[in-house]
């Protein structure tokens, strides 16, 4: 780290805290803008209306992705990070969404947890397996909506 006292021909070695969750800690929370934007208060301000209905627009597409195909999720989370360039609230969002999916990868990645998923789905596979054979022997290829009364 360099504390200001350096001989000639010293090498200057910054510290690497890139990846740390004190990096986060340390980040300040504000807007990202400019300098010459955050100094003129009516450039700022609409600035940040502009950062919000872009923001707004991708939230809503991702919104709207849920229910058609695509990335719904992603998008979403694509849009409040455009917010968390400019919003407080967005950043605590955004930081708070990062924790929660990392504890969560962390216990997926868990033995127990990975064991019992697998037997889970085995026991679901197995269930709509058997469901689906039922369905075939009394009924054929025949589609539901086909299947006149027996």
């Amino acid at each position: 780290m360099n504390t200001g006292s350096n001989t000639p021909g010293e090498a200057v070695v910054a510290e690497d805290r890139t990846g740390t969750d004190e990096v986060a800690a340390d980040r300040a929370l504000g807007s990202r803008a400019p300098e010459f934007i955050r100094a003129r208060r009516a450039l700022h301000l609409s600035w940040q209306v502009g950062v919000f209905v872009v923001g707004l627009a991708v939230v809503v597409a991702g919104v709207a992705m849920l229910v058609l195909p695509g990335p719904g999720w992603v998008v979403i989370f694509g849009g409040m990070a455009i917010w968390a360039t400019e919003f407080v609230w967005a950043q605590l969002v955004l930081r708070w969404t990062k924790r929660k999916v990392t504890e969560a990868a962390q216990r997926a990645l868990d033995p127990k947890v990975r064991r019992r998923n697998i037997i889970l789905t085995s026991i679901g596979v197995v269930i709509v397996a058997v469901l689906a054979g039922i369905y075939l022997y009394k009924f054929g290829l025949e589609m539901p909506w086909k299947i006149k009364d027996q």
